[in-house]
């Protein structure tokens, strides 16, 4: 009986790198979410502020990244830094966060809104097989969205390199198509009236409000009120901006990854997050800022109240009207396929890593002919298409969005612990601005946390208990090893 081999093999170079990092992070949220923060914030100045705040965060944790990419070029990424610095418990709490609700929930969330858009070419999608209760609810829309997540699944256990080509084919046309997008919106829009107009009163910050009636409330902003509403709506920016720590998952396949894996971080971070920024100027030189609820036309609507919060379709329907709507449909099924594609090809090798530590299913060590981890990928599968089919993905991410918060302020503090505990060790790439950068990103994000804590106390309280649901797992593991 053959040998299984648990060791991987390094195929993928910096480009290869560089369109996982970009094409794991630009999935659905670039599109929708701009509209929720008008909402919340109702200043176009402080809208691009709050992207721009993103951008340099997310690279500042990038080029921080970097530096533990370089000294632990190994499968597992973001696991292995926290264990290193941290010891088992805490990685392993991170691995059961991730799996639990993480990664596995946006993957569920991602093809689900791949199916929703899918509906818009076929009706059909929307019908419902069944139903229990008034919550649970069964359509072919779930069906395609778990088949999408059951194809990927299986072109990546066929091998690195058909994931990495689809990978790449799929960033490629999305970066294409959302470049087209913003420079035949800000050649449209800026032949109007329309930026000048939302750049009026530019600072003036309000919070906007749909009562059940119909009507709106407008509060204005001011002081700690308002660094409370920009705090709590740079989740939508962050949760868009995500992921782009998973090419250190697959660190184990990536060619000269003490080189590739820092300057892949760095490029992917920096691409999107221009193209972040230059999407949502582009939005406001097609559309007002404010708008008017249930309105008759879409520039009436405005970004605050875009159709289902589809800002993007809106914009693209001032370039080039009723067809927008196929377009966008078309660019979002790509992007949240691409986005994907990513995902499940990166985590598998995460709960590979925990495998090997004995955190994991034994079986996940193990990779198929094609140098795969199989099984670990398979698992992946499995209880996406749960979270899939019980709808509940979307409260769990709520949940878990302060707890992955918490997990990169661990990790980039590890940064300064690991120069501390092993000032020797090998280093080829060293943190970019090392202290202030790190320290940039830690102040930063941990003030981001106390905001949620103080405005929505529930869910990160709820987030919190999913990691601590993880302690008694661990003993029972460690226990059972024993």
């Amino acid at each position: 009986m053959p040998e299984n081999k648990t060791e991987l093999k390094r195929s993928l170079g910096l480009i290869d790198a560089t369109s996982l990092v970009a094409g794991s992070m630009i999935g659905s949220g670039i599109f929708i979410v701009t509209s929720a923060m008008a909402r919340d914030i109702g200043s176009a100045a402080w809208l691009l502020v709050i992207w721009l705040v993103t951008g340099i965060i997310t690279v500042a944790a990038a080029l921080s990244y970097g530096e533990l990419a370089g000294m632990m070029p190994n499968a597992g990424g973001q696991f292995v830094y926290i264990q290193r610095a941290y010891g088992r418990l805490v990685s392993f709490l991170y691995g059961w966060t991730v799996f639990t609700v993480i990664q596995t929930g946006v993957i569920a969330a991602i093809a689900v809104t791949f199916a929703n858009y899918a509906a818009i070419f076929f009706p059909v999608l929307d019908h419902t097989l069944f139903k229990i209760g008034a919550s649970f609810i069964f359509s072919y829309q779930k069906v395609l969205a778990i088949s999408s997540i059951l194809l990927l699944t299986y072109i990546n256990t066929k091998g690195v390199e058909s994931g990495k080509t689809v990978q790449l084919v799929l960033t490629s046309a999305k970066l294409i198509a959302l470049f087209a997008l913003i420079i035949l919106g800000l050649y449209v829009g800026l032949q109007t009236d329309v930026l000048s107009n939302n750049f009026t009163n530019m600072w003036e910050a309000s919070k906007t409000v749909v009562n059940p009636d119909g009507t709106i409330t407008v509060t204005k902003l001011a002081g700690m009120a308002l660094l409370g509403a920009a705090g709590a709506t740079i989740i939508n920016s962050l949760f868009s901006s995500d992921a782009w720590n998973n090419v250190t998952f697959i660190a184990g396949e990536i060619k000269e990854p003490k080189k590739n894996i820092p300057r892949s971080l760095f490029l992917g971070t920096l691409i999107v997050t221009v193209i972040y920024v230059l999407a949502n100027l582009a939005y406001l030189a097609l559309l007002p800022m404010h708008g008017t609820p249930n309105a008759t036309d879409i520039a009436s609507n405005g970004i605050m109240f875009a159709s289902n919060d589809r800002v993007g379709a809106a914009a693209a329907s001032m370039i080039m009207g009723n067809v927008s709507v196929f377009v966008m449909a078309a660019l979002i099924m790509v992007s949240t396929f691409g986005c994907n594609s990513g995902l499940i090809l990166s985590g598998g090798r995460l709960f590979f890593a925990m495998a090997k530590d004995g955190l994991f299913f034994k079986q996940a060590t193990e990779l198929n002919k094609n140098q795969v981890p199989a099984k670990a990928l398979w698992v992946q599968c499995i209880w996406a298409c749960v979270l899939c089919i019980s709808g509940k993905f979307g409260d769990l991410l709520t949940y878990a969005t302060f707890a992955s918060l918490l997990f990169y302020i661990l990790t980039i503090l590890g940064v300064f612990i690991l120069r501390k505990k092993e000032p020797n060790a090998d280093r080829p790439y060293k943190a970019f601005g090392y202290p202030f950068v790190p320290a940039l990103y830690i102040v930063v994000t941990m003030a981001i946390c106390l905001t949620l804590l103080i405005y929505d106390t529930f869910n990160t309280g709820l987030g919190l208990c999913i990691v601590a649901l993880g302690i008694p797992v661990y003993y029972f593991v460690m226990n059972k090893k024993d």
